[in-house]
């Protein structure tokens, strides 16, 4: 680690309160208790917190327990008193209120109509609608990521330690391209063994010292598929590439990756207006 940096004092401790975060969403996390576990007065961490991180700690916790929330309507039968128990909502009145502040709708609502339903073929067997998906030619691509082992829903739990990271060693750069890569199939492994490296775009020459590790996308044909909408959704949009469009496509995947890259900021936008472009290789 680089002693010279602004933030360089604050790295482990900033990769020290995410990892508690990520791992404590079922329990009361108390402001006071993330700053003891930062070793730092309450009054100071907060605002160091939301200077590297651009939120505050509550909205964070806020933002992931939603988050999980979501997926958990979607991909899941628990009862939405259950899921509203599991967030920290007190009663289901309130988190009815919060998510549809969030996501446009209650969850109940979310469960039948959210935008994951545009991919749920109709009584005839084809989905309700078509999706922007391009062939673009993809250079070769340096990356720098931090791995993340389980649920690709919790692939955010590498990503604050990447960007905590980039910006406690000041290696952050504004033109840096955010990059999901997904090794297994999550139907065939199982979610505790799924691998996944979350990254950015950086040149060769850019320091990889743990906790990174440097990545290539390989370059070629890739399926573009322009996703919007909440995180929690686009398995249903992999679902449709590979039963519906790549058997029309008159293509061969590739034995490579596929990735995602994400064209804004979750702490910056709703849910609703996230936009991901999923790239499937092809042969």
């Amino acid at each position: 680690m680089n002693g010279d940096t602004p933030w360089a004092l604050y790295e482990s401790r900033l990769r020290r309160v995410s990892a508690y975060i990520h791992d404590h969403l079922d329990e009361e996390l108390d402001m006071e208790r993330l700053a003891q576990i930062a070793c730092l007065s309450s009054y100071h961490w907060h605002r160091i917190y939301r200077a590297i991180y651009g939120e505050t700690l509550a909205a964070t916790v806020k933002r992931l327990r939603l988050h999980r929330a979501a997926g958990e309507i979607v991909r899941t039968e628990l009862a939405v008193s259950e899921i509203a128990k599991r967030s920290g909502y007190p009663n289901l009145q309130s988190f009815n209120r919060i998510f549809k502040l969030a996501y446009g709708m209650p969850p109940a609502r979310y469960r039948k109509e959210g935008s994951h339903t545009a991919f749920q073929p109709s009584p005839y067997g084809k989905t309700k609608a078509m999706f922007d998906v391009t062939i673009r030619e993809i250079a070769p691509t340096e990356l720098i990521g931090v791995a993340h082992t389980g649920s690709y829903m919790e692939i955010g739990k590498a990503f604050e330690t990447l960007f905590g990271t980039l910006y406690a060693r000041s290696l952050a750069r504004p033109d840096m391209r955010m990059i999901g890569v997904y090794l297994d199939d999550p139907d065939i492994v199982p979610a505790e063994q799924l691998r996944s490296i979350a990254c950015v775009t950086g040149s060769a020459d850019l320091p990889a010292e743990a906790p990174f590790e440097r990545r290539t996308i390989e370059g070629g044909d890739y399926a573009v598929l322009r996703h919007k909408g909440p995180y929690a959704d686009m398995y249903k949009a992999y679902q449709w590439l590979y039963a519906e469009w790549l058997p029309k496509s008159g293509r061969q995947l590739k034995d490579s990756v596929m990735f995602e890259e994400y064209l804004n900021n979750p702490r910056d936008v709703p849910p609703t207006e996230l936009m991901t472009n999923i790239h499937m290789p092809l042969a």
